[in-house]
């Protein structure tokens, strides 16, 4: 049976691929679009977007079909070649699903291509066809997919191993520079669609530098064929999702170096931090992969308390590599890993559901976060980084570190190509604690483990932190845009737990902390404050209204809920220590300088 796939961008402007599937459909055959995209946890439901479907056989006729459920069709074949034809709406901006306009099309498979339910390990073809529309003449082609035959825009025709292989692997289509490069020998691309003046020559050194460290970890024993940086650059997004042999980021044109700028601004750091993060995964969930994602056929959620080691454990990773790497010194990096700790430190949620739960229930409340989102749960990115700092540091004064257990980890599963079991991980690192530890050791890890997995209080930071010649502060936090690390400007003279954004004629209010004083003043998310004690709200003022209060005091709001004016009393409270930063000890004593050379270089 050959199965073959061909897309063709057929109307940018209303935004509409036209797909063909073309196979030999016995009587019975069953198609399925996924419900959701690995690395994205989240039912999205991409059969919602299909339209105008028909089937016909080879002499045109149509073939009678039905669907049986929102994403499963049956095709009434008798073992003849049949094709499917049917359209696809693409208006999501997003890297998760697929995009069509006159400036650039982008798709992930999994969003246009139905599998064939019953030939779902054979190898396909899918043919990309270029758009007719005169403004989408000069479009040229990016994917990781293994060319047949294709023309010099990149047009043409590609293979995959079998579905799976094919919907991990993206299509950018439009105008985009490309830059080429290699490591260790390996090629790979940087694409940027959409972007203005770049020092594309020194991104792609930083990267380099990050790749090559990335893969030093696991001792450059990855050959890759191919690898691509997809992005795409925007007015002003943030994102990235993993795939096997490529990686779709979204980002601002401000973060990315202009020609002839020096020196490395917050913008390009988290740009080259989301690069090294969605490359790590090229290991850390693509090939190291959790059973419960390899057993899944894409159609319901695949749950697994284990995402704090396929995105925690990389979000910890990520900044380290940049250190690693070259791009920021120590300092800079204590900041970044201090403003991972504030993240955490500042969601209520922290204290109600632990790490394994956020993990779990990541469908729902991760995926699905309203204003109750950081009340109700935490980031299994966020605080599993701050458990993977935690767990590599006590296997240091073990004497080995977390790299080691990430290797034992590929060797028993990724180069394999084994899933990897439920606690797989956990499992490695406490084999690897008794081995350098004995009992003793082990004993300690098992019980930091289950304390920063299935527990709710805090980790102590600052005693792991300490052993290593860094003082760990908790402090009050320093103003709006202090969100962790090296302090700046005036300490905040009071708490108030609420956030929200300038409106006209006020401000209005899109959360608020639970059990903070707004909350216990009946401040809901949707009010919209007029007036603190009668004075009206001037949004630009709005911090030293709030910052003229002192702890304790009380004053009356007033605010429109549903456009009825209604007041209560707000007591402020002192402020809360909610902000870490993190300091190099500067004369260590010699093992505690030791183990710190060892960690950070310094």
């Amino acid at each position: 049976m050959s199965i073959v796939y061909s897309i063709r961008p057929a109307d940018p402007r209303g935004h509409w691929f036209s797909v063909e599937l073309t196979f030999d459909a016995a009587a019975g055959a069953t198609l399925s679009l996924p419900s959701w995209l690995r690395g994205s946890y989240r039912i999205r439901d991409f059969a919602k977007h299909v339209s105008d479907v028909a089937v016909t056989d080879a002499d045109g006729a149509a073939v009678p079909w039905r669907r049986i459920d929102k994403r499963r069709l049956v095709i009434d074949g008798r073992g003849a070649p049949v094709t499917v034809a049917y359209r696809v709406y693409a208006f999501d901006p997003s890297v998760r699903k697929a995009f069509l306009g006159t400036d650039r099309g982008f798709f992930n498979p999994s969003s246009l291509c139905y599998r064939v339910d019953a030939a779902a390990q054979m190898p396909v073809e899918l043919r990309l066809i270029a758009p007719d529309d005169a403004d989408c003449a000069d479009w040229k082609v990016a994917t990781s997919l293994q060319p047949l035959a294709i023309d010099a825009r990149g047009f043409g025709r590609y293979r995959a191993d079998d579905y799976e292989d094919l919907i991990d692997q993206p299509v950018e289509m439009g105008r985009f520079e490309r830059v080429d490069f290699e490591v260790n020998g390996m090629p790979h691309a940087l694409v940027l669609s959409g972007h203005g003046s770049v020092d594309t020559d020194r991104v792609v050194s930083d990267l380099k530098r990050i790749c090559a460290v990335e893969h030093a970890l696991f001792d450059n024993a990855t050959p890759l064929d191919r690898y691509l940086f997809l992005t795409q650059v925007t007015a002003g997004g943030y994102g990235g999702l993993e795939h096997r042999n490529s990686t779709a980021l979204v980002c601002s044109r401000d973060d990315l170096p202009r020609p002839g700028a020096s020196g490395l601004d917050e913008g390009y750091r988290n740009f080259l931090g989301l690069c090294a993060h969605e490359y790590f995964h090229l290991w850390n969930v693509k090939r190291l992969v959790p059973q419960a994602f390899a057993e899944s056929d894409l159609g319901e959620e695949a749950y697994t308390r284990d995402l704090w080691h396929y995105e925690g454990v990389t979000s910890y990773y990520d900044d380290l590599f940049l250190l690693r790497a070259g791009v920021v010194e120590a300092a800079d990096y204590l900041d970044l890993i201090a403003r991972q700790a504030t993240r955490v430190w500042r969601t209520p949620g922290r204290h109600r559901h632990s790490l394994a739960e956020s993990s779990f229930e990541a469908w729902t409340k991760f995926y699905q976060s309203d204003e109750s989102t950081p009340n109700l749960t935490v980031s299994y990115y966020g605080k599993g980084a701050v458990m993977a700092l935690g767990v590599d540091l006590r296997l240091r004064v073990l004497g080995t570190h977390l790299d080691e257990a990430m290797k034992r980890l590929w060797q028993q599963f990724g180069a394999a190509q084994q899933p990897v079991p439920e606690g797989g991980l956990a499992q490695v690192i406490m084999a690897l604690a008794h081995e350098c530890g004995g009992e003793q050791g082990a004993t300690a890890l098992r019980n930091y483990f289950d304390r920063a997995l299935h527990g709710t209080e805090d980790l102590p930071l600052a005693q792991d932190l300490a052993v290593f010649g860094v003082e760990a502060e908790l402090r009050v936090s320093h103003g709006a845009t202090d969100r962790g690390g090296r302090k700046t400007g005036r300490p905040e003279p009071n708490f108030i737990g609420v956030r929200g954004k300038p409106v006209d004629g006020g401000f209005q209010v899109t959360g608020v902390v639970a059990d903070g004083p707004a909350e216990r003043a009946d401040l809901a998310v949707g009010d919209r404050l007029i007036a603190i004690d009668g004075w009206q709200i001037k949004p630009a003022k709005l911090a030293a209204q709030w910052a003229a209060l002192a702890p304790g005091e009380p004053v009356t709001v007033h605010r429109f809920r549903d456009e009825k004016l209604i007041s209560s009393v707000l007591t402020t409270q002192a402020p809360v220590a909610d902000t870490w930063t993190f300091s190099l000890v500067s004369d260590p004593a010699p093992d505690v300088a030791a183990r710190r050379k060892a960690w950070l270089g310094v």
